[in-house]
């Protein structure tokens, strides 16, 4: 597992990257190598050549002359580093004259094809350069010029290049594996630190956050994304955490009032008035817990985002008429005035079910939180392509300190100085999830003892 480990891939990758490129140079460097020293060897035999050739008469029976005592005396004092063989014969490949470095061997005649054209044979097993040059007069061939220099210094200077190139290449790229595997530990060093810091976290423990690292790259655009994630997840947990400690509290309250009223009937014998009234407040009671745990499961369903919706035309004057007919008993038990004056027929896209669930959660706190003898204004109106609608009461207010927190679950604004109004604070909760799983526009505005407006803005 250490071979394949990230920082080994990374190692890896860039050593096979590297490798390509140093194959390269070195193709180059040898390329470029080979090409110099054959052009200086061609270039030398070109230069023997041009010399001979000056030194070469023809007399009137179209033979040629040699000066050979003059070009084997420019041999013998020359001090050759690169020895240069010459050799001359007439058409027939006969034998004229050949230099004494040659002594019992003889340079090979090619094709005509091969007149003037360097060509690599060898002479006695070694490897060496010639181009046979003809001599001419009036068109006519009468001979050759043969001049050739030994390979051998050059193959050597090249096989010693090709042999360091090959010894020196997979030297250098382990050498690189290790500087670059020492190189990338350094850069991988935040995601240990990533890995160290995710095994200490827990559901118990939220609390550690990766150290940044010091320059703003990548890792630490993952390390702070990583941290972001992390203050997301222990701020659920911890929202979980009081949603079900608000949940178990306000689930039992209703038992121990329900336990306490059965204990009282059972103490000792009642009249039916007596038993009458205590059973109803039972009944209430349990229809209030039951109440309660409808809108919990609810309220769980958009939380894990599980409610299915049916998107269709739907007519929002009808939805608030039926949410006002729901509650036209405690409308008219508190005495409330209700205005709403639809100037025309107003259609939304959306799910008429849930629609209808946050119409009736508002209108319902509205009638809660008037006083009696108020009024609760209704009004749907229509501007650019979005259909606002807005439900008014002017009850008891909201203070602005409170505005913020209305949504959260189970909370109540100052619940202690209004003790009859019942309520479990999860109405609004309902309502902002809802209105954020339809894609509408959610918006609460109160003033204390003022009253208060909600709006719905659909796009």
């Amino acid at each position: 597992m250490l071979l394949f480990s990230y920082k080994n891939r990374i190692a890896f990758n860039y050593i096979f990257s590297t490798a390509l490129l140093i194959s390269a140079v070195f193709f180059a460097i040898y390329g470029i190598t080979s090409y110099s020293i054959n052009k200086h060897i061609n270039d030398d035999i070109l230069e023997e050549s041009s010399e001979y050739i000056k030194e070469i008469e023809i007399d009137n029976n179209n033979t040629y002359l040699i000066q050979v005592e003059q070009w084997r005396e420019r041999d013998n004092n020359r001090v050759n580093v690169n020895p240069v063989f010459v050799q001359f014969s007439d058409n027939k490949n006969v034998l004229i004259d050949k230099s004494p470095n040659l002594k019992g061997l003889r340079l090979q005649l090619h094709k005509p094809k091969k007149d003037n054209i360097f060509v690599d044979t060898y002479l006695n097993k070694k490897p060496i350069r010639q181009i046979q040059i003809p001599l001419l007069k009036k068109g006519r061939k009468l001979g050759y010029l043969f001049v050739a220099m030994s390979l051998d210094e050059a193959s050597s200077v090249l096989t010693n290049l090709r042999n360091t190139l090959f010894i020196a290449f997979p030297l250098i790229l382990v050498l690189l594996f290790f500087i670059a595997r020492l190189i990338a530990g350094r850069s991988i060093k935040p995601v240990t630190l990533i890995t160290e810091t995710s095994s200490r976290i827990t559901k118990d423990n939220l609390k550690d956050r990766i150290i940044l690292p010091q320059y703003k790259d990548e890792l630490y655009v993952l390390s702070k994304t990583i941290n972001d994630l992390l203050d997301r997840i222990e701020n659920a947990v911890e929202r979980e955490k009081q949603f079900t400690s608000d949940a178990s509290h306000e689930l039992r309250t209703p038992l121990t009032v329900l336990k306490g009223t059965l204990e009282v009937l059972i103490r000792k014998p009642r009249n039916q008035a007596e038993y009458e009234d205590k059973i109803n407040f039972s009944i209430s009671e349990v229809n209030r817990l039951n109440n309660l745990v409808d809108q919990l499961l609810l309220l769980a369903r958009f939380e894990n985002q599980k409610q299915s919706l049916r998107i269709e035309q739907i007519y929002l004057n009808a939805i608030i008429l039926d949410a006002l007919s729901l509650y036209s008993s405690k409308i008219n038990e508190k005495k409330i005035e209700v205005s709403y004056d639809f100037s025309k027929d107003y259609f939304v896209t959306s799910d008429n079910y849930l629609v209808s669930t946050i119409v009736s959660n508002v209108i319902s706190n509205a009638i809660k939180y008037s006083h009696e003898n108020g009024k609760i204004v209704i009004n749907i109106d229509k501007k650019d392509s979005k259909t606002i609608c807005s439900i008014s009461d002017c009850g008891i207010g909201i203070p602005a300190s409170d505005l913020d927190k209305i949504v959260n679950p189970f909370f109540r604004s100052n619940p202690t100085l209004h003790p009859e109004i019942k309520g479990s604070g999860l109405g609004l909760s309902i309502v902002e999830r809802i209105t954020r799983l339809l894609n509408i526009e959610f918006k609460i505005e109160s003033e204390l003892n003022k009253g208060t407006t909600v709006f719905f803005i659909f796009s």
